[in-house]
């Protein structure tokens, strides 16, 4: 008799791929993702006296900071918009940008014990660090959005309308995109070379000074404009505040150069890093 034929859902092999994981993979596994985005979530505050208003603590103390030093102290100028709306505005975008990757780029030495004991799509991991950070950023977007209600009905701020507010969302996906394009990119150098963590976490804090988060784009001198404007992150930023405030410097240019750097970069470091991922288990 013919020996019957068992077809297999998946199979765990040595070999390593660009093309790794399938969306009906990925899709199986959304209850996992789903759990270690709450598990994130709640280790974080574990243990801790103000529990998850630090999340809500940590913008309002370093927006108090930037109005001191930056506003009343250094005089950097915000256009017409509120100091504390504009740099109510940078800080809520750039801790979600900054949070995000330092979380993705320590992907293998943070789980190496359990990428060598459980078998899952390695991706999982660093998109569950994106999902806690969105839920962070969701928080303090509230507590942004809550601002701006105040200050349009004690000031005449005269709120965006129309189909700017489209592009609101459209900067927040960019941000994650980002992020987890250069998370993955950097969890790959931060496990083959150890000292690349220090590199990351000195690279994020320069990055800051050249992105407008402390200053508007039209705020800089146009001998070194074109510094600022080389960063790919900074028409996100620029929208950011375009889509709510009403206020940026973007030009169409900006913004598909923007986006066709996050483009290659996320397939270009998804694709490294479905590749690299198994064989680096074994340097870690």
């Amino acid at each position: 008799m013919p020996i019957a034929t068992q077809e297999w859902e998946w199979e765990i092999g040595s070999k390593t791929s660009v093309w790794n994981h399938s969306l009906n993979e990925l899709w199986s596994y959304r209850h996992l993702l789903v759990g270690l985005i709450r598990r994130n979530f709640i280790l974080n505050y574990q243990q801790t006296v103000l529990g998850p208003i630090w999340i809500l603590f940590q913008p309002v103390l370093t927006l108090v900071t930037f109005v001191v030093v930056f506003h009343k102290i250094a005089g950097i100028s915000t256009g017409t918009l509120p100091p504390v709306l504009f740099y109510a505005a940078g800080i809520v975008l750039w801790n979600f940008l900054s949070d995000s990757f330092t979380g993705t780029a320590s992907t293998f030495k943070e789980n190496v014990q359990v990428f060598s004991k459980v078998y899952f799509p390695r991706i999982i991991m660093p998109i569950s660090v994106i999902g806690t950070q969105l839920l962070r950023f969701a928080m303090q977007l509230l507590m942004f959005l809550a601002i701006v209600l105040y200050y349009s009905i004690t000031t005449d701020l005269q709120l965006q309308t129309g189909l700017w507010l489209l592009a609101f969302p459209v900067a927040i996906l960019l941000t994650a995109a980002i992020s987890l394009g250069m998370g993955l990119l950097f969890s790959i150098l931060t496990a083959k070379y150890r000292d690349m963590s220090n590199l990351v976490a000195l690279g994020i804090r320069l990055l800051m000074f050249v992105t407008p988060v402390i200053y508007p784009l039209a705020a800089v001198p146009e001998n070194m404009r074109w510094l600022v404007e080389l960063n790919p992150i900074t028409p996100v930023f620029e929208l950011f505040r375009l889509s709510i405030l009403g206020e940026g410097t973007l030009t169409p240019v900006h913004f598909i150069y923007s986006l066709f750097f996050t483009v290659v970069l996320l397939t270009g470091s998804m694709l490294l890093f479905n590749k690299q991922g198994d064989k680096l288990i074994d340097v870690v």
